[in-house]
């Protein structure tokens, strides 16, 4: 039986749920562009106590100050993706996966190179 809260309706309502979070911090907050690549909407001018490391993933929304090359974006992209299957599920498992990037499944899955973990 497929879990009802993975990779479905379930969760990407919880997707869109994190996405309108992160609208509200990014279009608040920003002060640069604003603007999508794909999936991904891309916050960047916002201040660094905003967002983690060099940015971060809400739902379909990558809040950032600068760190936007096209590398960061396919790794943030994967990310979305991710949301989009685990819905609110994301911020617990991505809790519990840890904080050292080269041991959290999620952040392996984006890949580390392309995320500046290497």
């Amino acid at each position: 039986m497929k879990n009802p809260l993975l990779d479905s309706a379930v969760s990407r309502a919880g997707c869109a749920v994190a996405t309108g979070v992160g609208l509200l911090l990014g279009v608040r907050l920003s002060t640069g562009r604003i603007r999508t690549r794909g999936d991904l909407i891309v916050c960047s001018g916002l201040p660094r106590w905003a967002f983690g490391r060099g940015g971060t993933c809400i739902g379909r929304v990558y809040l950032t100050r600068d760190n936007d090359g096209d590398d960061v974006l396919d790794h943030e992209s994967v990310h979305v993706e991710q949301w989009q299957k685990y819905g609110m599920l994301m911020p617990i498992l991505y809790a519990i996966a840890g904080r050292d990037a080269s041991t959290n499944r999620f952040e392996i899955e984006a890949g580390l190179e392309k995320g500046g973990y290497r």
